[in-house]
């Protein structure tokens, strides 16, 4: 841990303030308040920040060195003149921590001087960004606006904001601050990478184009439009681009970086770190360039390497959180182990990866032989996969930051993804989310990593649906809604309820409505579709061009074709949606008559029954622990039909992959009746649950010796160990019974001498010893 630079950004700030003042604050002369007298340094200031404006920091830094040391030696007259010296102090920040605690110190003085100064508070506002006070931020950029509600750098101060905290009005947000200065650099180049991200390169072009209008001595936009050039092929533009950044300065470390973090947005990593390693040759103290280098190199599975590339990116900026949160992951990982078997090699906690890898590791090598036959495509073994025990941490490995509120994330042959036991029980299913991460490794690869965000993801949740019954993303209550109520996207705008949507649910509806595009693409074109549409991107094509290569459409005839072949895909369930919306559901008769059923489950359940029945006839797609199956199970199971409730709970498991309850009473249910292989296949499904029940294993342990599966009943004995149950001799014994009936006498043989040795009078153990060895190996 880094408890020396350890810091709270809110704490840090407020002890900033505290601090006492740099020895020009204390010896400045009395007449410093003279607000009439002019600033000394202003112009001196402008020339410094046009420096840094062009990409030279250097030069840009010495500048401003000169008026940090005449502010150091005579202080500031005027609150203007505080602001000069606290911004020439930003600009040195580079290597230079106590640089960021002086500037904040005179930006606040400048304010106490004059609490109208609005550029002072506007700086403060900004080093809260910096600093990942995003809330303490904000409130500052809203106190400027209240005094001044058109302030434009207050304005993208606050489109900043919501960019960081992910919103989907972040665009909105973006054109109030272009609506109160449209001509301003800043606010059009910020403009066009939101764009370059949303993958809406024309309008992205036309931004950055815009930026270099508006102030072509600013490298910030002739780098974005470079980016844009970069992405879509354009070399002409992206050379153009490139000129006019090497004439603002020979070493534009922020145009590569610029690069960098777009390639990094696109997913194509290899060539992101290239571009980064190429920013850091050209300034050895760009903290960004270090900082995109070393985290897209963990990306990638170059751990050393990423390591001491954040930690150069710390030394070089202490107070960016991204990094210091990062480091302090990768000092916890030391703690993890490796197991690496085949195609894949599994990193996990201490207490996790023995467990995690009896099920992980076999599952990955079924998907990476059914899905490189499907794609044609192999991506580089072996295939990394980490699983991190708490949320937090996973989030931290993906984007620096905890708030992810993803399970898993690809970046190729690296996956990451939660452990099971990083969330509740029955929130998601572990086989499923990985079989959905490692389809992105395919994806990704056959298509060079070009394919659109949306597209990859739609394929992954098909295969998720492919590789086992009951796993993948259902049509939903609220896709139902949104579909009835115009808030899913058409597949031409599809990216953006990805990148940008506009409420929580509206991400995991484009993750169902990309899927269905799949099929869809699948059901009309054929079975090579979408592996040409991959290929398409592979080569160069944007969006509209593979359609019309692969599909033979527009996007638009795209979205009427596929609108009106998913509508009638569900058509009976958008119909029984009727009446609802994302905030009420009161005037829907589907969900009137469930409310009336449940209600009447315990008292009435005949008549509870035939309300069900009628919601189930209404809904067939819907199969959710609310829904009409279960709580008809449940009747069915209370009056001791136990083939009803059969029937209806397996309607809930194969079409709910976290129903825990239900594959515990469809488990309990065949096995009574017999059964044993269905019992096998459910608790099967519950061990990609939640796999930490020991009572589940044991039980699928003795189904699979009676049914004669030897494996799955060593497999599972493992499982009990790996678990560390209280009884660890008898987990040992039982094991060493299951290898014995499955032939491996030599395993078995070392597994109970391990349990004499432990504990020399356990007669089982002896009896089964002196029977192997009567055997004579048999």
């Amino acid at each position: 841990m880094r408890a020396a630079t350890r810091w709270q950004t809110l704490g840090w700030l407020c002890a900033t303030l505290a601090c006492a003042p740099v020895a020009a604050c204390a010896q400045e002369p009395a007449r410093a308040a003279r607000a009439a007298e002019p600033d000394r340094w202003r112009a001196d200031l402008a020339a410094a920040e046009a420096l840094s404006a062009r990409g030279n920091r250097a030069g840009a830094a010495a500048r401003a060195r000169a008026i940090t040391q005449a502010f150091e030696q005579g202080g500031a007259r005027t609150g203007s003149e505080y602001v000069s010296a606290g911004r020439a102090y930003v600009l040195q920040r580079a290597g230079n921590a106590e640089a960021m605690h002086a500037a904040l110190r005179l930006f606040d003085r400048a304010v106490a001087m004059d609490s109208g100064n609005l550029e002072a508070q506007r700086q403060v506002g900004a080093i809260f960004f910096a600093s990942y006070a995003h809330l303490d931020a904000k409130a500052t950029f809203e106190a400027v606006l209240k005094r001044a509600p058109g302030d434009a750098g207050a304005l993208l101060g606050l489109a900043r904001i919501e960019e960081y905290e992910g919103k989907g009005t972040t665009m909105l947000a973006a054109r109030r601050a272009l609506a109160a200065d449209d001509k301003s650099a800043e606010a059009l180049a910020f403009t066009a990478r939101l764009l370059l991200e949303a993958e809406t390169f024309d309008s992205a072009r036309t931004y950055a184009q815009r930026a270099v209008q508006a102030d072509s001595a600013r490298l910030e936009g002739w780098s974005i439009l470079a980016a844009t050039a970069w992405v879509t092929g354009d070399s002409a533009g992206y050379r153009q681009a490139l000129a006019a950044a090497t004439a603002l300065t020979p070493t534009p470390s922020g145009f590569y970086a610029e690069l960098a973090d777009a390639a990094v947005r696109q997913r194509r990593y290899d060539e992101a770190v290239q571009l980064a390693q190429r920013a850091v040759s050209l300034d050895s103290l760009d903290a960004r360039a270090w900082g995109v280098l070393g985290t897209t190199q963990l990306r990638v599975g170059t751990m050393d390497a990423g390591r001491a590339s954040v930690e150069t990116a710390f030394r070089v900026d202490p107070f960016n959180l991204w990094h210091k949160n990062t480091l302090d992951l990768l000092d916890k990982m030391r703690g993890f182990r490796t197991v690496s078997r085949g195609r894949f090699t599994l990193v996990a906690p201490e207490k996790e990866v023995d467990l995690l890898a009896l099920y992980m590791l076999p599952l990955l090598e079924r998907a990476f032989d059914s899905l490189s036959v499907r794609y044609g495509y192999k991506p580089p073994t072996p295939v990394r996969i980490e699983f991190y025990d708490i949320h937090a941490d996973f989030s931290v490995r993906t984007v620096g930051l905890n708030g992810l509120g993803a399970l898993g994330v690809s970046f190729g042959s690296l996956l990451a993804m939660d452990a099971p036991g990083a969330r509740t029980k029955g929130e998601f299913n572990w086989g499923s989310t990985a079989w959905h991460e490692l389809t992105h490794a395919f994806t990704l690869g056959a298509s060079a990593h070009r394919v659109p965000r949306w597209i990859s993801e739609g394929l992954s949740v098909v295969e998720e649906r492919r590789a086992a019954p009951g796993w993948g993303a259902r049509a939903s209550l609220p896709w139902l809604v949104g579909m009835n109520t115009g808030q899913v996207r058409r597949i031409s705008e599809l990216s953006e309820g990805f990148l940008r949507p506009r409420s929580p649910m509206e991400t995991q509806n484009s993750y169902f409505q990309a899927s269905m595009f799949c099929e869809w693409v699948e059901l009309t074109k054929g079975a090579k579709a979408l592996p040409a549409l991959l290929v398409a991107y592979r080569d160069g094509l944007d969006t509209p061009g593979a359609f019309r290569k692969v599909l033979g459409l527009t996007p638009q005839q795209v979205d009427v074709q596929f609108d009106a072949w998913v509508r009638q895909r569900f058509a009976k369930d958008l119909a029984s949606a009727q009446g609802m919306t994302p905030t009420d559901s009161a005037g829907n008769r589907f969900v009137r008559v469930m409310r009336a059923a449940v209600a009447l489950v315990d008292a009435h359940p005949d008549s509870a029954r035939r309300l069900l029945e009628e919601a189930r006839g209404m809904m067939p797609e819907y199969a959710a622990d609310d829904g009409p199956a279960w709580y008809l199970a449940r009747i069915a199971l209370a009056q001791r039909d136990t083939a009803a409730a059969l029937d209806m709970v397996s309607i809930v498991t194969r079409r709910d992959e976290t129903a825990w309850e239900a594959n515990r009473l469809e488990a309990a249910l065949r096995e009574a009746k017999g059964d044993r292989a269905g019992a096998m296949a459910a608790l099967e499904r519950l061990l990609w649950i939640w796999p930490y029940d020991e009572e589940v294993h044991k039980r699928l342990a003795t189904l699979a010796a009676a049914q004669g599966d030897r494996a799955l009943a060593v497999r599972e004995r493992q499982a009990v160990i790996a678990l560390r149950p209280t009884d660890l001799l008898d987990a040992r014994y039982e094991l060493a019974r299951a290898l014995a009936a499955a032939g491996d006498v030599a395993a078995a043989r070392r597994e109970l001498l391990a349990v004499l040795e432990e504990a020399p009078g356990f007669e089982r153990a002896q009896t089964l010893l002196l029977e192997l060895r009567r055997g004579g190996g048999r």
